[in-house]
């Protein structure tokens, strides 16, 4: 269970730097998973979209421009990391917790939420919240990190997670333990199967997962119940 008061503490206190940061940290490879989503996206050009947890609005920004007729709403808790989504011509923007979505039911063609699932005082809650607002049909889109599938790559993995990355994001932000919490927030986070389970335990017929980068990273792939 996540604390979300600390939650937002640190993603308030990250904002100004956050995307840079993520891009020195990942080496880059964080734009090409979100370049990823937004391709499994843009071939069903969706009528209405949400994109929970959007943070600066990478994603968001990703989808708009391979689907322009698509109504996009980007939803987050942390009105300082909104700020930077509106520098991306973002304006649908609504400040609200994705635990109580300020949403009617069956509203979205497509949900979205990137590195953000992690982050909710409950997964499960969340995704019964994502399902709620999602037309029967609809399809759930999360995008997060998960453990390499490769068993020589864990460890130098976990290495870098736990040791080396908030050294270097303690530099590039004076917030170390922001970036602390991250790394621990994602070895305690369900991914493969397990997360696969979860996701239809709480009103999706079928998940699957789409591992990226040996597994560093993950797409869960959902539909709700019709």
């Amino acid at each position: 269970m996540q604390d979300p008061g600390f939650v937002k503490r640190a993603f308030t206190d990250i904002a100004d730097r956050y995307v840079l940061t993520n891009h020195v940290l990942s080496l880059g490879t964080d734009i090409l998973w979100r370049r990823k989503l937004g391709q499994l996206i843009e071939g069903q050009q969706p009528a209405r979209l949400l994109d929970i947890a959007t943070g600066s609005g990478d994603v968001a920004a990703e989808i708009a421009r391979r689907c322009p007729d698509t109504d996009i709403i980007g939803l987050d808790f942390c009105q300082p990391m909104l700020e930077h989504a509106r520098k991306r011509a973002l304006t649908n923007l609504v400040v609200a917790d994705g635990l109580r979505l300020p949403f009617e039911d069956n509203t979205f063609d497509i949900t979205t939420v990137a590195f953000g699932l992690r982050n909710m005082a409950s997964w499960k809650d969340g995704l019964i919240e994502m399902a709620r607002t999602l037309k029967p049909g609809g399809t759930l889109y999360i995008l997060d990190f998960s453990q390499p599938t490769w068993k020589l790559l864990r460890f130098p993995y976990l290495f870098y997670l736990n040791k080396i990355l908030p050294k270097i994001a303690g530099l590039l932000t004076n917030q170390r333990q922001a970036y602390e919490y991250l790394s621990s927030s994602i070895d305690q986070f369900p991914h493969g199967q397990a997360m696969c389970d979860l996701i239809k335990s709480a009103g999706f017929v079928s998940a699957r997962s789409m591992p990226l980068s040996f597994g560093i990273a993950s797409i869960y792939v959902a539909k709700r119940r019709d």
